[in-house]
């Protein structure tokens, strides 16, 4: 699909202010691993391109394993995925598709017994946050797979 328009430049201070919760939610104690996981589960939900092509790099970079992202659209049969990932993808489902079930009682019973409750409200951000990306990558199609994980990392430095 062709780009419709560069967002980034469109409002670079939007951008900018996604850019700064994105740093946030990335120092604020969450395993790397469970935050891409995340970011790649709601993806795949939402059908963005862009972002399952970064967040499938990312996560490979970071050492996250082929089989594991293979097999991340049938986290409930897989056996290699641990109880803590297992309610952050249950509850990343109830929060993107929060059209079925409102967030119900069961997903949120699941994750709060894994994550305390300051851990649950950094985990809700991280979803929205991927949500957010997701949809403005949906709206406004930049190109997908030219995405390296180098420059991401080299950007955080400077």
């Amino acid at each position: 699909m062709e780009r419709r328009l560069d967002y980034q430049k469109a409002f670079p201070e939007g951008y900018q202010a996604m850019l700064h919760l994105e740093a946030i939610i990335r120092r604020s104690g969450l395993e790397q691993s469970l935050y891409e996981l995340v970011k790649l589960r709601a993806s795949q939900l939402n059908g963005c391109a862009y972002c399952l092509d970064m967040h499938s790099k990312d996560a490979r970079a970071n050492g996250e394993t082929g089989q594991r992202i293979y097999a991340l659209s049938a986290w409930r049969e897989a056996p290699f995925f641990t109880d803590r990932e297992r309610a952050a993808l249950a509850w990343t489902e109830a929060i993107t598709n929060i059209q079925q079930g409102h967030a119900s009682e069961e997903a949120y019973a699941e994750a709060r017994l894994q994550f305390s409750e300051e851990e649950l409200v950094k985990l809700t951000y991280a979803i929205t946050q991927i949500n957010s990306w997701n949809r403005i990558a949906i709206a406004f199609r930049p190109e997908v797979g030219s995405y390296q994980p180098q420059a991401a990392s080299l950007a955080a430095k400077g």
